[in-house]
């Protein structure tokens, strides 16, 4: 496709001949010949320094912010990031055109709630494409993901392969730092979603009021809203916005869509959903409160498109369990139960031990760690959450990522220390494990928080295979042959 094709009606200065681009990339290292190489600016790299290379690679062509000294057509524009979002529209010939986008943000939920609409949509008779954190969806056809929102070229090219695969509705995580950084550019979004609003990110947003500004952004390009009315923080994040919105809660009478009667066990979950068309009775084959509030966004948000609460009843019965979301995993020979979970914040910590209190019938086992290079100011505050929720305590490494994983432990225990629970550190995650199911005792639960679906640790910036549910298996394979 030639530069003029693929910049029309976006601003900016050519310097040099049109020429024809194969591929869009923003990484030198992929750059082949024939590709626009964006320069893009990051928070702790500039892509405009790795011009050169890229040219040197084959690069036909560059996406700039200033011109550089170098003997290839250049397009200069103010804005980096904002241009590649639409010259990727362009380029791939505007596939979201005609197919409705729901757009789902807040610190914990995101996830399972996108799982919920699509179950939602598909009893609906549609075709469902999901973007989100452990992979991205066209139907069933699984394509595995980096990141939870994914950069807006790579975005575009699954929205492109959702189309031709007749996809007729999108659901899509999205996250603080995509908006940030403007991976969804462009994007606008027929129903935006809000799950809540806790400590997180703060290693990259650097102060809360940040953070909740980031996800606002996602409520400026939605035409209508379905906020937690529970959460003080909807109407922040809708304030001078004139947005129509949908409220739901379990403690706002007010609230437009309101669950009663609810009843919660160690497999599933039930209570009556009120709302404007009516009252229906709702199951979902997961336990948790909070997944009482990720069916009451589901709820809202389906019901905004127009699907029966019939069908939504139904789909919300048949949502499969989330990988590493309250994931209760085999342990057949044994008398206790583990339980694997992404809860990686405070307030995920807090909902998931709270959640699990509510059926543990024994002692409740916590392994945890936190990350590095992420917010340290809530490591101490996740060592308290876990200490006052558990039995035994193991604390242990997370992704140390480049930090040592002992100074993040010793800032876990700052926490830990105020409660008074049996607790103790083993670093190396595979033995904790091992220390934690060994322990644990008749009708224990196991709960090991953080990893969820994650299949690899990273330590001193390497990434090593690590999938708890291999190591669960592995560990409880070894003592069935310690009994034998």
């Amino acid at each position: 496709m030639l530069i003029s094709a693929l910049t029309e009606n976006i601003d900016h200065r050519l310097v040099g001949s049109d020429v024809d681009i194969s591929e869009i990339a923003y990484d030198s290292r992929k750059v082949k010949p024939g590709v626009l190489f964006c320069c893009i600016v990051g928070t702790n790299l500039d892509g405009h320094n790795y011009a050169e290379s890229a040219v040197k690679a084959g690069a036909a062509a560059l996406l700039v912010e200033r011109e550089l000294p170098l003997d290839v057509p250049q397009i200069i524009v103010k804005n980096s990031r904002t241009a590649m979002a639409e010259i990727a529209e362009n380029f791939f010939d505007h596939p979201l055109r005609g197919i409705p986008v729901i757009g789902i943000t807040g610190t914990n939920g995101k996830t399972t709630t996108t799982y919920m609409i699509k179950a939602i949509c598909e009893k609906a008779g549609m075709k469902v494409g999901l973007i989100g954190t452990i992979c991205n969806l066209i139907g069933d056809r699984v394509i595995n993901t980096r990141l939870t929102t994914p950069e807006s070229v790579e975005l575009q090219r699954v929205f492109r392969q959702m189309r031709d695969a007749g996809v007729n509705i999108v659901v899509m995580e999205v996250s603080s730092s995509a908006l940030d950084q403007d991976r969804v550019h462009g994007i606008e979004f027929v129903v935006g979603g809000f799950t809540n609003l806790t400590q997180d990110h703060l290693d990259y947003h650097k102060t809360f009021e940040n953070y909740l500004e980031a996800k606002k952004k996602m409520f400026r390009r939605s035409k209508f809203a379905v906020m937690n009315a529970d959460d003080i923080h909807s109407d922040m994040l809708l304030d001078g916005l004139n947005l129509p919105a949908m409220r739901y809660g379990v403690r706002t009478n007010t609230a437009d869509i309101r669950a009663g009667n609810i009843d919660i066990c160690a497999t599933h979950l039930e209570f009556d959903m009120c709302c404007t068309m009516g009252m229906q009775h709702i199951t979902v084959p997961m336990p948790g409160l909070f997944n009482v509030f990720n069916a009451m966004l589901a709820a809202g948000v389906c019901l905004k498109l127009g699907i029966s609460l019939e069908n939504i009843a139904a789909g919300l019965a048949s949502v499969e369990s989330v990988s590493g979301r309250m994931e209760t995993l085999p342990t057949e020979g044994f008398d206790f139960s583990v339980i694997l979970d992404f809860a990686h914040t405070p307030d995920g910590l807090e909902n998931l031990l709270s959640s699990v209190r509510d059926f543990a019938k024994a002692r409740i086992i916590t392994v945890f760690g936190c990350g590095g290079d992420r917010d340290n100011s809530k490591r101490p505050v996740m060592g308290e959450t876990a200490a006052k929720h558990s039995d035994i305590c193991v604390v242990t490494s997370d992704n140390p990522r480049t930090e040592d994983p002992m100074r993040i432990i010793d800032m876990v225990l700052e926490g830990v220390n105020r409660v008074s629970c049996e607790h103790v550190v083993i670093e190396n995650r595979r033995e904790a494990i091992r220390y934690a199911l060994n322990a644990a005792k008749k009708d224990d639960i196991v709960v090991l928080a953080g990893k969820g679906h994650e299949h690899y640790q990273e330590i001193n910036g390497v990434k090593y295979p690590f999938d708890e549910k291999v190591v669960v298996a592995e560990l409880l394979e070894e003592m069935r042959e310690q009994r034998r």
